[in-house]
């Protein structure tokens, strides 16, 4: 299937695994990179330059297919080595990098001197059209159904990806909530060039999460969601 996002990434079907701190190592990344989507490995999740160059490497390793690497801004008092993490996603050829939380303006310049693809991630249209003004590639774009951090909004997709479909001009895929054909279908119906999946893939043998969770995650209903933090405004 080929679509804006197969070709801006040059992959073979719209699929992006997600970045999940302490989920996106090299096993999954390549097993989806091998299936013909879009693996991501978690930068955060690694902890420092040299162990991301690490993981980056054990991923070449597993597949030959094109995989991306996941960036998120956060505030912190002490930040983690964005620069050195940022370095070495250039020195070892990553092709795409997943953003998220903070503005990534800071860093797009020298991602695209070295023709990088950013994706960045979005939990609102207008989030979405800044990414868009500032030179991202890509968004995703999140509706509230999604794990992680899902914004304050509370924007379903049925709402949210045809209203970014009307006003986006880059390409966009879908987040939250999705898990199978079906998701990748509506997704497309509605406008988005793709989807990217996260929690789903935390049920696959290549995630490395307790077994016990794997059944939990495939045993829930629609019933068992919770949010957390919504006092803090930092709802997950």
């Amino acid at each position: 299937m080929e679509t804006r996002i197969t070709r801006l990434l040059n992959i073979e079907h719209p699929i992006i695994q997600g970045g999940m701190h302490y989920v996106g190592f090299a096993e999954m990344a390549a097993a989806v990179s091998n299936a013909g989507g879009l693996g991501i490995i978690t930068a955060l999740t690694q902890g420092t330059p040299e162990k991301l160059g690490n993981e980056i490497d054990r991923c070449k390793k597993l597949t030959n297919k094109p995989f991306g690497v996941n960036l998120t801004f956060l505030p912190s008092l002490t930040p983690p080595d964005y620069p050195g993490l940022v370095d070495v996603i250039i020195s070892k050829g990553i092709t795409v990098v997943e953003t998220a939380g903070n503005n990534p303006k800071e860093w797009l310049p020298i991602l695209k001197e070295h023709n990088i693809k950013v994706i960045h991630k979005c939990t609102s249209v207008r989030h979405a059209l800044k990414a868009q003004d500032i030179g991202c590639d890509a968004v995703s774009v999140d509706g509230f159904e999604c794990g992680g951090h899902p914004g304050e909004d509370d924007i379903p997709n049925f709402i949210l990806l045809p209203r970014a479909a009307d006003e986006l001009d880059i390409p966009f895929v879908s987040s939250g909530g999705m898990a199978d054909g079906r998701s990748l279908v509506a997704s497309l119906a509605m406008g988005a060039d793709g989807m990217n999946m996260g929690t789903r893939f935390i049920a696959t043998k290549e995630a490395p999460v307790h077994e016990n969770v794997k059944q939990a995650l495939l045993a829930a209903s629609e019933l068992d969601t919770r949010l957390v933090m919504r006092p803090l405004r930092n709802t997950e």
